[in-house]
């Protein structure tokens, strides 16, 4: 029974008192942000998004450098919409000349965010610039290059140039230091995970554009080893990758709560690295890390996910000691007796075929399961001409590292592949393209190529060398380098706009 004092008062049955009202008002906002807390970074769809896109700031490479078929629709626009060094299209508005953004966002002062996408938007309309400029006067005013690319086989040196020098100048790399090692913060610095292994330690040593100012990034790396987590992780003869996928569900988790860079911008302004087979599967774990981060792969199988518009190939460097001197050279051109030379496992349906037509049938196409006894391998990739780069169960192989090496020209064969800095290097200026279905014409393809063009491609092999070296200590032009510049490429592919 109510008091009788609200008996003559109707209206006072629904006073609340400030205390119940404060309590009313804090409760759903409560249960709101212990929703999102528990949702996780594959959930974060739900908050505050920067919406982006690509910038189409460089267009694709040549669909004829693609092995054999594309395979579905999919995978042609893939391709289609792949990034190289030559889109010279794309106009920055007069905001983005004077280094400003056009994102929406109406403020007096700029915010530390828009400072780093104004960098980055003066980088795209120098790279542009240099693109379209014929005459090389803007590399004679740089002071102390060692090296100037030029030659057919970039597909814009100019551009090339200028991209790699706003790079230097201006990148900066966060790198997360949640985890622990092993799985956290190492990798494998010999075997064929060697690129893993040493991109990782280079970035922890952090002498090179890593930046201890998270706000001040233009990218974040998440230093885990796939790898590692095989190792250490998976159970030999498991149908399944949960223990792997899970804990990096958790440590992205984990990213995201401690952080607010990774739901800033949904995980596109983040990258990982890896070089093991698993490394795609083990990131699908996380949807927006196989869907909207860089992803830098051995792996780059277009039929199995891998986007050329944001993710990036990692060459397969196998360093079965661990050594990275003595590995380069080979005899010139007139010495090399050897048209065509394989040697490697029944890996893989293309393997098959290729031992199938070619296996110690030809004293041309020098084609083995195993090397007879005596015979050295690096011998016969320094006396071979070409040197057949099949995929084995995955598409990836390090036998394109180790023909380039040896100064022998690559013979790709492979499907949904892309080869590694396509998006700088013309493939087809130094290596050769042998679809799965042309293995058994091989050998007339190879005739066919006259002595001129060999030579020149020979050349081109040479010269491509250098970007594909491990230093002890990062030298400009290298393949840390080279994979770093990869994922500035993406950077500057990816415009993040502040929602209006």
């Amino acid at each position: 029974m109510w008091p009788s004092s609200r008996k003559s008062h109707p209206s006072s049955y629904f006073s609340i008192s400030p205390s119940t009202l404060v309590f009313v008002l804090l409760t759903p906002l409560l249960l709101i942000f212990l929703i999102l807390c528990s949702l996780g970074p594959q959930k974060s769809t739900l908050l505050p998004s920067f919406p982006w896109k690509p910038l189409e700031l460089l267009s694709s490479f040549s669909m004829g450098l693609s092995t054999g078929k594309v395979g579905d629709d999919h995978d042609r626009s893939n391709f289609n919409v792949s990034i190289s060094l030559q889109d010279k299209r794309l106009e920055l508005s007069s905001a983005e000349r004077r280094g400003f953004l056009t994102s929406g966002i109406h403020r007096i002062r700029y915010g530390r965010s828009e400072k780093v996408e104004a960098i980055l938007a003066k980088a795209r309309y120098s790279i542009r610039e240099a693109a379209r400029n014929n005459n090389r006067s803007f590399i004679s005013s740089s002071s102390g290059s060692d090296y100037v690319p030029q030659g057919p086989i970039y597909f814009n040196a100019n551009a090339f140039y200028r991209s790699y020098t706003e790079m230097e100048k201006v990148f900066k790399i966060y790198v997360y230091e949640e985890g622990e090692a092993p799985i956290f913060h190492g990798g494998p610095c010999r075997s064929i995970y060697t690129t893993e292994g040493r991109f990782i330690h280079e970035m922890e040593r952090g002498e090179l554009y890593r930046t201890r100012d998270a706000e001040e990034a233009h990218v974040y790396f998440m230093p885990f080893s796939v790898v590692a987590m095989v190792q250490y992780l998976y159970e030999p003869g498991a149908v399944d990758m949960d223990a792997m996928g899970n804990t990096l569900a958790d440590y992205v988790h984990t990213i995201a709560h401690n952080h607010p860079f990774w739901n800033r911008s949904l995980g596109a302004d983040h990258f990982m690295l890896s070089c093991h087979d698993w490394g795609p599967y083990t990131s699908s774990y996380v949807p927006l890390l196989f869907n909207n981060s860089i992803r830098v792969l051995c792996n780059a199988n277009t039929s199995e996910g891998f986007n050329p518009i944001k993710d990036a190939t990692l060459p397969e460097i196998n360093l079965k000691f661990g050594e990275i001197t003595g590995l380069l050279g080979g005899p010139p051109p007139s010495e090399r007796s050897i048209l065509a030379f394989f040697a490697g496992g029944l890996h893989g349906d293309i393997r098959h075929i290729l031992l199938d037509h070619w296996k110690e049938k030809d004293p041309d196409i020098r084609v083995y399961e195993k090397l007879p006894p005596n015979v050295s391998y690096e011998a016969m990739l320094k006396n071979s001409k070409f040197c057949l780069c099949p995929s084995g169960y995955e598409v990836a192989s390090p036998r394109i590292v180790e023909a380039i090496y040896s100064e022998c020209v690559p013979v790709l064969i492979s499907d949904h592949y892309v080869p590694p800095f396509s998006d700088v290097l013309n493939w087809k200026k130094f290596s050769i393209v042998v679809g799965v279905e042309d293995i058994p014409n091989i050998k007339t393809i190879l005739m066919g190529i006259s002595r001129a063009k060999y030579l020149k491609m020979q050349m081109r092999v040479k010269q491509v060398q250098r970007h594909f070296v491990l230093n002890g200590t990062p030298k400009r032009f290298d393949l840390f380098h080279m994979i770093v510049h990869s994922v500035w490429l993406r950077r500057l592919n990816l415009r993040l706009r502040a929602s209006v």
